[in-house]
């Protein structure tokens, strides 16, 4: 669209704006990467997983969760590339991965948690942990 102009101009240079505009894929992985927020068990279980290593049992456990489902939350969080795996026997455990989209979303849950839950209990405890 950088040679055409808008049937309607506004004085806002948009033709400039869209050239700057990321691609069509840049917004569509931070439309799946939001995807992630859309399940409050698979926050948690991120969030978890942001400040210790962990097997499915333990996490499980961590989140009163079934295994089933706790591991459905890994799968898409895996391929999300949010979390990362390392297998030690037959055991594998799982951490967040250690990049900026996944500290990224680790700093933006927090943040949330405390301006939408300033005085959830939680909080106490993610400053200890911290």
């Amino acid at each position: 669209m950088t040679n055409s102009r808008l049937p309607h101009d506004h004085g806002q240079e948009m033709e400039q704006r869209l050239e700057e505009m990321p691609s069509t894929e840049d917004f569509q992985t931070v439309a799946d990467i939001f995807k992630q927020l859309g399940d409050g068990s698979r926050i948690r279980i991120f969030w978890l997983l942001c400040h210790c290593e962990e097997c499915v049992i333990n996490i499980s456990a961590l989140v009163d969760m079934s295994s089933p489902a706790v591991s459905h939350h890994l799968r898409q969080l895996k391929a999300a590339g949010l979390i990362t795996s390392r297998r030690d026997g037959k055991e594998v455990y799982y951490k967040a991965a250690e990049t900026d989209r996944a500290q990224l979303l680790h700093h933006m849950i927090e943040d949330l948690v405390e301006i939408a839950c300033p005085s959830a209990p939680e909080n106490s405890v993610k400053k200890e942990i911290s």
